[in-house]
């Protein structure tokens, strides 16, 4: 068979195929938004109060959790949420969260951390209180890190989704396990292409958000005096 031909084929294949193909892609992409959702709104806060906190044993014990998960082989962590969770897409997202974790927390961080100090001090002797000084000056700063940190995340957790059809929780995956199980390749392309321009189009999407934010200059300490009445 040519080439062009078995091309040919794909494409009738993937036209004939082209409702499961769609159903799967919008499952597989609702798994992997609500997963790296989840991540952002533990592991965000978390990072802001870690790099805002004096405490080292609170930081290294929270970093050293993070990254338990994510040295946690995926198969073996769907494999020891089953007998927690059972099958389908609540563990899956609930994995997923798990590896989503770390890389958001470690951008946070640090980009909470990147705020220069000597702008801190000056704020707070102008009048700001801890939660205006995060809001105003250490939130603007830390914002590329941030969406960098979501970015990554994104793109892996697309790719990792591909798992999930393994304990029943759908996605592009289950093309690509039943074209395995029944020698179809063209189940096996279609399934791991869809997968591949999911993670460039989100890859490409934050990248300009990224580069969006990267433009917006952080409020400075002085442009937005306030008494020290009014500090938080």
């Amino acid at each position: 068979m040519s080439d062009k031909s078995w091309w040919s084929d794909l494409a009738a294949f993937a036209t004939q195929r082209m409702p499961d193909l769609w159903a799967a892609t919008v499952e597989h992409l609702w798994i992997s938004a609500l997963a790296v959702v989840l991540g952002c709104l533990v592991a965000i806060p978390v990072g802001i109060l870690l790099a805002n906190s004096s405490n080292r044993f609170l930081k290294s014990f929270t970093f050293g959790v993070a990254n338990l998960f994510q040295t946690i082989p995926s198969l073996a962590l769907l494999a020891l949420l089953i007998p927690l969770m059972g099958i389908g897409m609540k563990p899956a997202i609930f994995a997923l969260f798990l590896y989503a974790l770390l890389p958001l927390l470690r951008n946070t961080y640090a980009g909470m951390e990147s705020a220069d100090r000597s702008i801190l001090e000056a704020a707070k002797g102008m009048g700001y209180g801890p939660l205006q000084r995060i809001v105003f000056i250490q939130l603007p700063i830390a914002l590329p890190y941030i969406i960098s940190g979501i970015r990554v995340t994104t793109v892996y957790i697309i790719s990792w989704t591909t798992l999930a059809s393994l304990i029943g929780g759908g996605g592009l995956g289950v093309l690509i396990f039943s074209g395995l199980g029944v020698n179809k390749d063209e189940l096996i392309i279609m399934g791991a292409l869809a997968a591949i321009v999911l993670a460039l189009l989100a890859d490409y999407v934050l990248g300009l958000v990224e580069k969006r934010s990267m433009r917006k200059k952080p409020m400075a300490a002085a442009s937005k005096p306030i008494s020290t009445s009014a500090a938080a």
